[in-house]
């Protein structure tokens, strides 16, 4: 009888072993098709923004820069879906073309620092020496200001301007590159593989660019898409205060300045540029986080 019932009792556990892994692995699946359909779903809108702010100029309503003064301030309606601002010109079709100043900053902005940041950072890594010990105290300056007071201060000397704001971002945020590009270069040079590589004759570059490179491409492409939402913030900040893009360019962060006087009697005109920058960022910062789920080693397998 106690064999039998020890006998009952395993194939019960059995059971019931198999029917948790299926209903794990089930569970598996359904959360990583979730997470393809919403890389999928951010893609797409992100691409729908890129698009509009490369035709701007064929999607704009109105001239965004033709003046109307018998049309000032005027609440928003079929004729103007955002309205006017004061010297009459529609706002929606300002939104629209300062999509490309803003988004088209953004995109240039995080490609440098993510470029600089990660060769300077995989130089340091592989080379180490007087190379390493330089650049890493240079980041440490930089990292030891707040960033936005920093690049406030650069922009500042360097004077207003979308280009100038954009150095002056760049100038604070390329460590934060070079210390992830740096850290897995460091992880990346003793495995077998990298050994391998020099024993069969390859240069330094050429191992940089073969086997180093492609190994860390993860961990900077996911911190570059999400740094776009941050950046893009921090450029319409910067604008804001007066040391990004000056009057009268389109883009979001100088409008929302030039409209702030206005906030309680027009709020359209501070509204529509700022609904503008918070899509936008959501959007970014949406499509930042799934990418990185997806590319989570956890999920990669069943990719």
């Amino acid at each position: 009888m106690s064999k039998r019932k020890n006998e009952d009792m395993n194939v019960r556990n059995t059971a019931t072993k198999e029917y948790g892994k299926k209903v794990t692995v089930r569970v598996q699946k359904v959360k990583k098709s979730h997470i393809k359909q919403k890389l999928v779903f951010f893609t797409v809108l992100a691409v729908c923004l890129v698009i509009l702010a490369v035709f701007s100029d064929h999607l704009c309503p109105y001239d965004p820069y033709a003046q109307d003064l018998s049309s000032a301030l005027q609440a928003p309606s079929l004729a103007h879906p955002m309205g006017t601002d004061t010297y009459g010109r529609d706002m929606l079709s300002r939104v629209i073309s300062g999509a490309r100043a803003s988004i088209f900053s953004t995109f240039i902005l995080v490609a440098v620092i993510s470029i600089f940041g990660t060769i300077v950072g995989v130089g340091c890594g592989y080379y180490g020496g007087i190379m390493d010990s330089v650049m890493m105290r240079i980041s440490d300056v930089c990292l030891a200001f707040p960033g936005l007071v920093f690049a406030m201060a650069i922009a500042a000397i360097l004077g207003g301007g979308i280009q100038n704001a954009i150095i002056a971002l760049a100038v604070i945020s390329w460590p934060k590159y070079s210390r992830i590009a740096r850290s897995q270069t460091l992880a990346l040079k003793n495995e077998p593989y990298i050994h391998a590589a020099i024993l069969s004759g390859d240069s330094s570059l050429q191992i940089m660019l073969r086997h180093v490179f492609p190994n860390m491409l993860g961990p900077v492409l996911v911190t570059a898409m999400l740094d776009i939402g941050t950046m893009m913030m921090e450029l319409a900040g910067l604008s804001f205060l007066g040391l990004g893009a000056q009057i009268p360019m389109a883009e979001w962060g100088s409008m929302m300045s030039s409209g702030r006087s206005m906030i309680q009697t027009y709020p359209w005109v501070v509204l529509s540029p700022g609904i503008a920058i918070f899509v936008s960022v959501v959007i970014f910062n949406l499509l930042g986080d799934t990418v990185r789920d997806y590319l989570d080693p956890k999920n990669r397998e069943a990719f």
